[in-house]
């Protein structure tokens, strides 16, 4: 049953609305994603790690949830924030609501507020701590334990979202989520062997990476340069994650300790960390890129990819060391979106390939990676 609550902002702005979901209390860095669709993938993907995601679209819900369209083993996300909620979806895939989703899985939601006037705040004043709550709805008091919270600066997030243990990866890609005439590869012999390294990773990378032909192994984020080198890789894949790159020094160390070994490709966060690994540095973005309608330019090619993102930090171009060529730059802000080691066989992208953005720009991505692979000597 809904309930009133409210969200506050640490700027002092306050939006009273119903809840929907779990009910209770939630403190997160406020932000907005710009996607349509794809909301379900969108809860499921731990790079949302300690935010709220505002949704700028203003209908959320209408199509309900499904089991197979998650990108993750739960919901990491702190709260969810729409301007309408479906409370009768309709799609023959449906399962359930997104509100029985939400309560099942213990993330409050907060529905009948003004969304647009939310991204504009946040597009003015930057990405923001804020509160969600069902239990205080006094504003003062909701405004100043916002500005009181835990921000992301500083913090390692992907240690509460990276696997335990290692595990091998069989799953290809959802029928429907493979692109016309795009034939698996899956069931092939003689496959390359991918040690993935996860900091939070979404399910359809390995899925891509399994449909390109490859044997795939995940690891934890904590997992050491020796201990990758150990399960004799053909090639290693970084993925994203939430938060703030810098501070994880463990992963850091352990890419330089990958260069030049076996080839290397990064998304996301694992781009960052290739980045910092290398001698650059990064810097929190003001509001981030999150949604599925990025413009790319790959300045090899010359041509413009649609692209799929979620971050709020990037690669400080300046810092770049002169071995580091950057490769695609996004064009809403110029700021970095691909790199590549001019010395050792690494690469990586600061957006997402996996997802269908475009619907199929970035895809190819993966066969680079896979051919890089088959282009070192062993």
């Amino acid at each position: 049953m809904s309930r009133p609550a409210k969200l506050a902002l640490a700027n002092g702005s306050v939006f009273c609305g119903t809840s929907f979901g779990a009910s209770g209390e939630v403190h997160g860095e406020v932000v907005f994603n710009t996607s349509m669709t794809g909301y379900q993938e969108i809860l499921t993907d731990p790079s949302y790690n300690g935010q709220i995601v505002t949704m700028t679209y203003p209908l959320i819900g209408n199509y309900g949830v499904n089991e197979d369209d998650v990108e993750s083993g739960g919901l990491f996300l702190r709260g969810f924030i729409c301007r309408e909620l479906c409370d009768e979806p309709s799609n023959f895939r449906s399962s359930g609501s997104l509100d029985s989703y939400l309560q099942r899985h213990g993330v409050l939601g907060l529905q009948g507020v003004d969304t647009r006037a939310i991204v504009r705040q946040i597009r003015t004043d930057g990405a923001m701590k804020g509160i969600i709550s069902t239990e205080d709805l006094d504003d003062a008091s909701l405004v100043r334990r916002a500005a009181e919270g835990p921000g992301l600066v500083g913090a390692d997030l992907a240690c509460q979202v990276m696997p335990d243990s290692v595990r091998e990866w069989t799953e290809p890609l959802h029928d429907l989520g493979r692109p016309a005439g795009f034939r698996s590869r899956s069931d092939e012999s003689g496959r390359p062997h991918v040690v993935a390294i996860d900091y939070g990773m979404k399910w359809n990378i390995p899925r891509w990476l399994t449909d390109s032909g490859c044997r795939v192994t995940v690891v934890p984020g904590r997992t050491t340069a020796d201990q990758v080198l150990a399960l004799n890789p053909d090639g290693v894949f970084l993925s994203n994650g939430p938060g703030d790159p810098e501070p994880l020094n463990y992963a850091i160390d352990t890419i330089r300790g990958l260069l030049g070994h076996q080839p290397i490709f990064g998304i996301c966060l694992g781009m960052q960390l290739l980045g910092l690994a290398c001698g650059g540095t990064t810097f929190k973005l003001r509001f981030g890129h999150r949604g599925a309608n990025q413009p790319v330019l790959n300045r090899a090619t010359g041509r413009v990819e649609i692209t799929s993102q979620n971050h709020g930090f990037a690669l400080d171009a300046d810092t770049l060391p002169d071995h580091l060529e950057i490769t695609h730059i996004n064009l809403n802000d110029n700021t970095v979106e691909g790199i590549r080691h001019r010395n050792h066989a690494a690469f990586g992208v600061q957006y997402h390939p996996e997802a269908s953005a475009g619907p199929h720009d970035s895809h190819y991505l993966f066969q680079e990676f896979t051919d890089l692979m088959q282009s070192v000597p062993a």
